[in-house]
Parts: C-alpha cells; sequence; structure tokens
C-alpha cells in the first residue's frame, strides 16, 4: 500500500494561528447587533471587519510556508540533538522493521556486537537467541516482550517494543501519514553481567547438606577379625573425611555408621562432575574383610532454609537406601538426581526388619473395616501373587477384602482361574477400579503390592480416597512415590514381592495356614521374577519357598500353568533370533503383537534369554501392543538397566526394569534406547 505524507500545521500551533479567524466571526456578531442600535456605526464596523478580514487572509495563507519552513528548522535542529543523545546514550539501543532487519543503532549497541556496520542485518545474524516468533507482532496484547540472552560471555536483559508508525505521526504537530498501519521494534539491552556474576557467587557459597551411611556395616565387620574392626572404621572413615575435605567440607560422625556432612554449593556441581567417586573409592578399603564396604549418599541444597536443605538430605538418603544403596542422591526443590547404583545389593540375613513390618501391618489392617490390594497396571504374576497372600492376612484377621483388578493377562489367567467361582472365596473377592471407588470407604487401607509409583498403580484414585496405605515393593524407588504412606516397606535386594509377602506371612499369625492355590501363586511369583530360582536369588528366596512348599506349592502344576502356546513360542523365538547386538554388549529386539494375547509377557521372556548369549550385559525388548509401546530391559550383573530405563522415563529394577510409551513409534523408542546407551558410555556412567 502506497503512503500518502503530506506536511502541515495542526495541533495547539494551529489553533493559535486560526484563532484571529475566530475573533473575526465573533465582530460579525458584534456589528449584527450594532446595526440595529446605530446604521452608521454599523456600517462603519462591518467596512473595519472587511479589511480585517483581508489582511488575516492575506497574513496567514501568504506567510504560511514560511512558518511552517521556520518550524521544519527548529524541529530538524531539535531532533538532531534529540539523536545525537540517543546515539551517545550509554545504553545499547537498536530500531528493528517488522522483519528484525536493524534500521539503526546506538554507539553502545554497536560496542556491544563489536560491528558497527550492523545495519541491514538481521538481529538474528547478530543474536541467533532471537528469532521472528519472539518478536513482537501486530496483536494488540503482544507489544512487548523480554527475556534474557548471552553474547560474548556478557549476560543481558533483552527487551523489545512495538512502536506504531501511526501513533508517532498522531503525535507530531507537523507530518501526518494515512491509511497507514506499519510498526518499529524498538530494543534494549542491559548489562547484567556483573549483576549475575555476583548472584552465582553467593549462591555457590550457599550451604549444602549431606548424609552419608555406611549401607552394610554390620556384614562388613562380621566379616572381618574382631581385632582389626576399628581400624577398618577407621580407614573408611579416613576416606570420606579426606574426600569431603578436598572440597572444603566438614564431616561429622553421628553414629557408627552414618556421617552429616555440610559442604558449598559449588562443592557440591564438582562432585557431580566427578560421578562421586567415593562410592568406588571406599570399596578399596581391605584388610582382609571378604565383604567391600558401600556407601549411601543423600545430599539436600537450594532449600528456603538450612533446615529444608537438611529434609531434602533426609529424603535423599532415603531414596537411596531405598534404590539399593551404594549410590549417592542429590535432591532439590526441582529435581533429583542419581549417581552410582552399579553393584547389587547384599542381602540381609535379619529376619527383624520383616517380624516388624508384619507387626504393623497386622495392627493397620485389624483397625480398618475393608482393605483394598492392587499391583501394577497390566499386573503380571507377581503383583497378583502378593496380592493373594495380602488377601490372606486379610482373612486370618477377619476383614473384608478386595483385590482391584482391571486386566487379566494370559500369564495371569489360570491363577485367576482358580479363585473365580471358586465357593472357598468370596464372589467379589476381585473387583475392577470401578466398583472399588464403589465400594471403599471412610475407614479402608489400601494395600500397594509390587509398584511403588502411584502412576503405575491400577487406580491411582483410589490412592485419594483411602487415608491409611501400605505399600510392599521389591523395586527400587525413584523420585515418584507414594507420599504419606502409613507403611512402606521396600526391599531392592528381595527377589520378587511374593518372597516379601511370603515372610510377613509367617509372622502375621501362629501356625498360619494358607491354602493350596495361594501357595501356588506366591510360589509362581518367585519362580517367574527369579526366571526359575537363576537370578537374584538369596537365602530368603529359597526360605519363602520352601515355606510355600510345606503349605502346598506344587512346582509340578505351578509349571503347568505357565505352558506357552505354539504361537507365543515361535514369537519369543523369532524375537530372540532378529537381536541385534548394539556395540558388541547390548541386545535389542522387536517383539511382534499379532496374534499374541500377551505380548508384552513375551517380550519380557524373550529378554530374559537374550542374556544367555555370550557377551551379553543387557537387553532390550521393544513390544507395540494397544497403542503404546512397551520396553522390557533386563541384565545379569554387569549393567543397571534401571538407570537405564529411568533416563528414557521408566523405571524397575537394577536387573530387571521397563518403560511405557503412549501414541510412540518403535523405531523412535529403539533409537531413544541407543541414543541413551551412547550417552551413558561417554559420560563414563557405562564401563
Amino acid at each position: 500500500m502506497k503512503n500518502k505524507v503530506k506536511v502541515k500545521i495542526k495541533g495547539k500551533i494551529r489553533g493559535y494561528l486560526y484563532a484571529v479567524l475566530g475573533l473575526g466571526v465573533l465582530l460579525i456578531l458584534v456589528d449584527i447587533y450594532t446595526f440595529f442600535e446605530s446604521l452608521k456605526a454599523g456600517l462603519l464596523l462591518a467596512a473595519f471587519i472587511a479589511v480585517y478580514f483581508a489582511v488575516v487572509l492575506i497574513l496567514l495563507y501568504k506567510n504560511s510556508p514560511s512558518l511552517v519552513y521556520e518550524l521544519i528548522s527548529f524541529a530538524t535542529q531539535y531532533g538532531q540533538i534529540q539523536k545525537q543523545l540517543l546515539k551517545a546514550l550509554d545504553l545499547p539501543h537498536a530500531i528493528l522493521d517488522e522483519n528484525g532487519e536493524i534500521i539503526w543503532t546506538n554507539t553502545a549497541f554497536d560496542k556491544v556486537v563489536g560491528d558497527s556496520k550492523g545495519i541491514s542485518k538481521s538481529i538474528h545474524h547478530i543474536f541467533p537467541e532471537i528469532t521472528l516468533n519472539m518478536l513482537p507482532d501486530g496483536v494488540d496484547d503482544f507489544n512487548e516482550n523480554e527475556f534474557e540472552l548471552n553474547y560474548n560471555y556478557g549476560e543481558y536483559l533483552c527487551k523489545l517494543k512495538k512502536v506504531s508508525v501511526k501513533e508517532m505521526a498522531e503525535n507530531s504537530n507537523l507530518i501526518e501519514t494515512e491509511n497507514y498501519e506499519g510498526y518499529l521494534i524498538a530494543l534494549y539491552l542491559f548489562d547484567n553481567t556483573a549483576l549475575k556474576l555476583a548472584l552465582r557467587e553467593v549462591d555457590d557459597q550457599s550451604l549444602a547438606i549431606g548424609l552419608v551411611y555406611l549401607d552394610n556395616y554390620d556384614e562388613v565387620m562380621e566379616s572381618v577379625e574382631e581385632v582389626r574392626r576399628s581400624l577398618l572404621t577407621a580407614l573408611i572413615e579416613r576416606k570420606i573425611n579426606k574426600y569431603m575435605s578436598s572440597v572444603d567440607g566438614i564431616t561429622k560422625r553421628l553414629e557408627k555408621d552414618k556421617y552429616m556432612v555440610i559442604l558449598r554449593k559449588s562443592a557440591v556441581a564438582q562432585l557431580k562432575s566427578e560421578r562421586f567417586d567415593l562410592l568406588d573409592d571406599v570399596k578399596t578399603v581391605n584388610i582382609g574383610n571378604d565383604m567391600a564396604a558401600t556407601l549411601s549418599i543423600g545430599i539436600g541444597l537450594d532449600g528456603l532454609s538450612y533446615a529444608q536443605n537438611y529434609e531434602f538430605a533426609r529424603a535423599a538418603i532415603d531414596l537411596a537406601l531405598g534404590r539399593g544403596g551404594d549410590q549417592a542422591v542429590v535432591k532439590n526443590p526441582e529435581a533429583v538426581n542419581y549417581f552410582g547404583g552399579k553393584s547389587q545389593q547384599v542381602e540381609k540375613n535379619t529376619r527383624v526388619k520383616a517380624r516388624v513390618k508384619a507387626h504393623a501391618l497386622s495392627e493397620i489392617i485389624n483397625s480398618k473395616d475393608q482393605v483394598f490390594i492392587m499391583g501394577h497396571k497390566r499386573g503380571d504374576v507377581d503383583s497378583f501373587g502378593a496380592s493373594i497372600g495380602i488377601y490372606r492376612i486379610a482373612k486370618v484377621l477377619e476383614r473384608k477384602a478386595y483385590i482391584v483388578l482391571d486386566t487379566v493377562t494370559t500369564s495371569m489367567q489360570p491363577m485367576v482361574d482358580m479363585f473365580v467361582n471358586n465357593p472357598d472365596y468370596d464372589p467379589d473377592m476381585i473387583i475392577n477400579s470401578d466398583r472399588a471407588l464403589e465400594e471403599v470407604g471412610n475407614n479402608a487401607v489400601l494395600v500397594i503390592v509390587d509398584v511403588n509409583k502411584p502412576k503405575m498403580t491400577e487406580c491411582e484414585d483410589l490412592i485419594k480416597k483411602c487415608k491409611s496405605i501400605v505399600v510392599l515393593d521389591h523395586h527400587r524407588q525413584g523420585s515418584d512415590v507414594v507420599e504419606n504412606a502409613t507403611l512402606s516397606y521396600v526391599e531392592p535386594y528381595a527377589s520378587s514381592t511374593c518372597e516379601m509377602v511370603s515372610e510377613i506371612l509367617q509372622y502375621t499369625a501362629d501356625n498360619i495356614k494358607i491354602k493350596n492355590e495361594e501357595a501356588d501363586c506366591l510360589y509362581s511369583g518367585i519362580m517367574i521374577d527369579t526366571n526359575n530360582f537363576n537370578q537374584k536369588t538369596g537365602v530368603k528366596t529359597f526360605e519363602a519357598a520352601a515355606f510355600l512348599k510345606r503349605n502346598g506349592a506344587d512346582v509340578v502344576r505351578v509349571r503347568k500353568m505357565f505352558r506357552e502356546d505354539a504361537i507365543e513360542y515361535k514369537t519369543r523365538a523369532d524375537c530372540v533370533s532378529e537381536a541385534e547386538i548394539y556395540r558388541n554388549y547390548y541386545a535389542i529386539s522387536v517383539c511382534g503383537s499379532e496374534g499374541v494375547a500377551s505380548p508384552t509377557i513375551v517380550g519380557a521372556k524373550a529378554a530374559n534369554e537374550l542374556l544367555n548369549i555370550t557377551g551379553v550385559k543387557a537387553s532390550f525388548v521393544v513390544t507395540d501392543y494397544q497403542n503404546v509401546v512397551y520396553v522390557s530391559a533386563r541384565s545379569i550383573d554387569e549393567l543397571n538397566v534401571q538407570v537405564v530405563m529411568e533416563k528414557i522415563g521408566g523405571g524397575g529394577h537394577m536387573s530387571i526394569a521397563g518403560a511405557q510409551f503412549e501414541s510412540a513409534n518403535v523405531n523412535d523408542v529403539i533409537d531413544q534406547i541407543k541414543d541413551t546407551l551412547d550417552s551413558m558410555i561417554e559420560n563414563g556412567e557405562i564401563n
């Protein structure tokens, strides 16, 4: 659209010039009145008015160009002064057009960018961070924008403000534009380098609180001669003190196996960059002890007070211990970071903890009217077997119990069939989520088994409705946990949740008896999660299996329940045969789902079988089923697959983990797994 620009006098100046014409109109009114009083006086005044108008009009139109010239000369001189002041302004300033092209800059801006010929360049060419969509557009509610940017080691607050050309013209006393809606963009840079540097310095000097626990103190002390125990303790403590003092930290021993650390936030950043090599260093302490000592470290920082930092440290150390120990956890208000966790958790031989938890669980159930039991979504043999064990405890304590189950997979179907339409059990023993939400009362307890993440439970809404919650799980904890649980029993060293529940059953009541079907379910959970007792088994695993055998578990009956049909067997074989060995150590494959009732179970079995290949440290099987991509990750002892899965949004256990992606592509998920492995190898997280 062509601009129409004309120069004319307007505004107050125009009003002053035309005021004399207004006075002439007033004289005409006075003259009319005079005619009625005196004809002679009226004629004389009319003659005067005619001469007055002639002189005024001649002066107005004859001198108007000269007046405009004088005004323009003044405005030009004033504008030059204003331009020089703006050019010399210490604040970096530039004017852009609608497309982000630079049309004017001042001296301070040229100094910042180091280019006095920046005109006609795009602002994106100088500051790549400023994209076209960040510029203020013509919309009224987006007249300005501000953000931070870095340039040549400087930090600036950049402000962009839209300036309408039409508004500028309307505020001018000389220039008037018609039919033009364009605008300019004023850019200002405020140098915050010194301020940011000072704030970072203050932030780096802020204090962080740390807690250091010896995971296996009792076991390590028992593995060394008594006369050497004090020396072993001293050597471990010296390692901790030396490590923390190297970053100007202070260490205070709280108990025989617990230490408190105070250090700067900048020191925490250094420890994170070193990936807390104290975890590996302390394992080198050996004076004849058969077992290496391992540490758990929890650090809290960025809290509003020292007390809050301490609470963060407490939560971090709980996470480290809940994930199996031998790792460091750093917690702040926004995130939780994990380091280490490469070694297997040592099984605790003591039964004290299980007895205490069993007693606490009995007291909780006794105080409630209803017991709701649920596992994770698309439950497996371990979650259902553990649910059956808790159901038996509730029945022994004479409480109404429900098992919440929405989907019955093919692997679970033989177990579920043993209880459906069984006269020995209540008809409403197994209910779905909707029914559970209807039945739940004010005095109910919810027992969550085989999962500790709320989003992965069968019915997350049920957690909100139950005031009393119990969590029983053998997976390592993450940052997303069930909050305010009345009782939490999470043991990563346990082979399965069924093992934990079997142990609790023995302490619930004297000479407790469980039925054959229940013993089979619990035994099945242990058998499946240990891959037929070949993986992650300990003394307690076999003791639990022996207890279940004494109560009627039949190995042959259990084996028959888990036989595969021909299609599933062939699908699993195809998955194994088509596996890709990535970077010589990691088996990655895709499990088909066509014609298979529970492809995720088949995928998990295929992942276990891939570990039988020589040299494979970990296996990852990807399954696309019902618009969700499932990942089954398995390892023996050389890689913590839980850490790998956590990096892509999943979780699990050190040797058994997984992840789920809704509406995702299989190839994209595989690429994400490969990228994660590459990144961990480059960062030294994987040897």
